[in-house]
């Protein structure tokens, strides 16, 4: 089968390892030349990604059968549509189901009309006087977000980025004015307390998989600190739950993840493709942060090198609408993934860096290597102002995956930053303590 994977990032790298995996024959349409793309592509094809006729005649002039669109920004410019009006399969979102993630206020409004479990108290202004009020009322503790997409870096939280009632107003007042996310809107939220995790899940319009539970890393520094990021690495347990969570919590974010599947078909937007929940658990159970209407990044990186069935089935099965669970399995092992990214990233990144990666070295160690958004030039490899590349350790324990990422780690050289403490023994114990005194 041909198969086109549109995006250019580590975790479009790791959907095109998944096809290779099935032995498709692999096309990439991405907007900056990945080198771990390009090596194990038939072909490849260097456009903007939102481009959506440019992906059609690219698409049609290869008798692409089945697409798969990594990142979010080409769902909301209607790159399904496109491609399912002239005949592709595609297992990914339309850009109305893709809303889900696009349009944070129609996520919540979707979440209170169904009465899905896991929502938070929260309004929409285009005021900031009223959104002011707003915020005064929950006492300053509330999270201030966009309204839509800005790379997963445009939310900030009380006491973590906002350190007063005033500091929640201003920036609420500035994602109005400038239209931070390209709408002059913003949602206000209460502050949630707990522990983040994700849960992504294969989807046919009717019914989700959800595969193993993911804990991110939004944060730039050790021990949480720094500015909010793309995503500074992850990882995952041989079980398919978090060390700091039950199967009762596991549950109850797929049965919050089945009733938006449910919600959306109800409202005439069916959605087929890989979802994603952003979830915090609290001392009152799960609550909803974002719903994503992909693979998350890294945490895509931690599930693909894992699933035993055949990718490019689950993802025609998708996109036919009649997904298979039984068929469905992943490996039991732990898997920890660290982004290696340029100096300055998350402040003021260094670009055109020359990074030093030493592949062999890196599979020795055991360790599989994402490209992420690097350019290529001569057979070197320069730095963009994002993520450079991720390094991923799988073995039984966590612990042992972790020390595989390590070793790997050594093998790049660079101006370069990496977050070590992910994955690591005490930050894990500290995440377990937190849940364990949050529920006394």
């Amino acid at each position: 089968m041909r198969v086109l994977v549109i995006g250019g990032g580590a975790r479009e790298h790791a959907i095109c390892s998944a096809v290779c995996k099935s032995d498709a024959e692999l096309y990439a349409f991405m907007k900056n030349a990945n080198p771990g793309i390009k090596k194990i592509a038939k072909d490849y094809f260097l456009h903007d990604e939102c481009n959506a006729q440019k992906v059609l005649s690219y698409a049609l002039n290869k008798n692409i059968e089945l697409a798969i669109i990594g990142p979010e920004a080409p769902e909301e410019a209607g790159v399904t549509n496109v491609l399912e009006k002239h005949g592709i399969m595609v297992a990914s979102p339309s850009k109305e189901a893709a809303e889900i993630e696009t349009n944070k206020e129609f996520m919540r409004n979707i979440m209170e009309k169904y009465r899905i479990r896991g929502s938070v108290k929260w309004k929409s202004f285009s005021n900031a006087e009223m959104a002011k009020e707003f915020i005064e009322m929950l006492s300053g503790e509330v999270a201030v977000k966009p309204v839509g997409l800005t790379g997963g870096k445009g939310v900030k939280v009380a006491g973590d980025h906002l350190k007063s009632i005033e500091d929640a107003v201003k920036y609420a007042k500035e994602v109005i004015e400038k239209k931070i996310g390209g709408i002059g809107k913003v949602i206000i939220e209460e502050k949630v307390v707990g522990e983040e995790f994700t849960l992504q899940a294969f989807c046919d319009g009717k019914n989700i998989f959800p595969m193993p539970a993911v804990q991110d890393h939004k944060r730039l520094l050790p021990d949480d600190k720094g500015p909010n990021t793309g995503g500074m690495g992850s990882y995952s347990c041989k079980d398919g739950i978090l060390p700091f969570m039950t199967y009762d919590d596991y549950e109850e974010a797929a049965v919050i993840l089945q009733k938006i599947i449910e919600a959306l078909k109800r409202e005439g937007r069916e959605y087929k493709g890989t979802i994603y929940g952003q979830f915090m658990l609290t001392s009152d159970g799960v609550k909803v942060i974002e719903i994503n209407a992909r693979f998350g990044d890294p945490e895509a990186m931690n599930v693909l090198p894992l699933l035993k069935t055949d990718f490019v089935d689950i993802c025609v099965s998708m996109a036919e609408g009649n997904l298979n669970s039984k068929m469905i399995s992943f490996e039991a092992k732990s898997t920890v993934c660290k982004y290696v990214v340029p100096e300055g990233y998350g402040i003021s990144p260094k670009a055109n860096q020359e990074i030093f990666v030493n592949e062999e070295g890196i599979r020795e160690e055991g360790g599989i290597l994402f490209y992420a958004s690097v350019n290529e030039i001569d057979g070197k490899i320069y730095t963009t102002t994002s993520r450079s590349l991720a390094i991923v350790g799988i073995a039984e324990e966590i612990e042992e995956a972790e020390k595989i990422c390590e070793r790997s780690l050594q093998h790049i050289k660079g101006n370069v930053f990496i977050r070590h403490d992910i994955g690591k023994k005490e930050l894990i114990e500290k995440r377990i303590k937190h849940m364990e005194m949050l529920r006394g």
